[in-house]
């Protein structure tokens, strides 16, 4: 039984206290960067926000597509079996180390950001060059180069994907992870930026990392869950 996409996407709903910590400035003045008389509209601004983290998981899941690529060619490497068995435990512990990071125990994870610094250099002007947004496809393209953005969960996730075995099965786990931030996001926006202070509880860090390792250590002792089942052998 593969369980790997509602992990991730609760992997993304439990990493609200960083997503908040990490995206509620940006969300907060992308919020108001919009027209008063459209923040004013509680629809219209509820759905410039989609369009801002529709765009954002779009960037995931094509980021997924790329590594779940190398997961494919992985699994080839290291043989069916035993390199199956090898890619759930590394899923596995990749879902750990976010808990610690998540916690605040791992704060070297958000190292990694250094891997996007590059890219991020090269589209960071083109994003402000769609400032101000005042249409939904501004609103998507945008949220589609703030997905691009350097952050250590987020990369930390696309590591883990290397764990998939094609673009689709990437893209699909990265999408979920990205719908499991959705909420947090899209209310940080709501709420201007007024979540940030609640995320930065250091108690309620510690809870919701702590979540994220359990899943982790459920996943080493029940390695279905993380089963690898796009990948079909062929009979000899």
């Amino acid at each position: 039984m593969d369980l790997s996409l509602p992990l991730a996407f609760t992997v993304g709903l439990f990493s609200a206290v960083h997503c908040i910590g990490m995206c509620g400035g940006i969300m907060g003045a992308l919020s108001y960067g919009l027209p008063p008389t459209l923040r004013q509209n509680n629809v219209k601004f509820l759905i410039f926000l989609l369009a801002y983290n529709s765009g954002r998981v779009l960037s995931y899941a094509a980021a997924g597509a790329l590594i779940g690529l190398l997961g494919s060619a992985l699994l080839e490497a290291l043989g069916p079996g035993e390199g199956h068995r090898w890619l759930q435990w590394f899923a596995a512990l990749i879902m750990v180390l976010i808990g610690l990071h998540v916690a605040g125990w791992l704060p070297r994870l958000a190292q990694v950001e250094r891997l996007g610094a590059p890219l991020w250099r090269w589209l960071e002007p083109l994003g402000r060059r769609l400032m101000p947004v005042e249409s939904i496809p501004q609103a998507v393209a945008y949220g589609a180069v703030w997905g691009w953005l350097p952050c250590g969960l987020v990369y930390t996730m696309l590591i883990s994907t290397a764990t998939k075995v094609g673009p689709v099965d990437g893209a699909l786990y990265m999408a979920a992870f990205g719908l499991g931030t959705l909420p947090s996001v899209v209310a940080t926006g709501m709420l201007a930026g007024r979540l940030y202070r609640y995320a930065q509880n250091p108690y309620l860090k510690v809870a919701v990392g702590l979540i994220i390792i359990l899943l982790g250590l459920l996943t080493l002792w029940f390695p279905g869950l993380l089963d690898v089942t796009a990948y079909q052998q062929t009979p000899n």
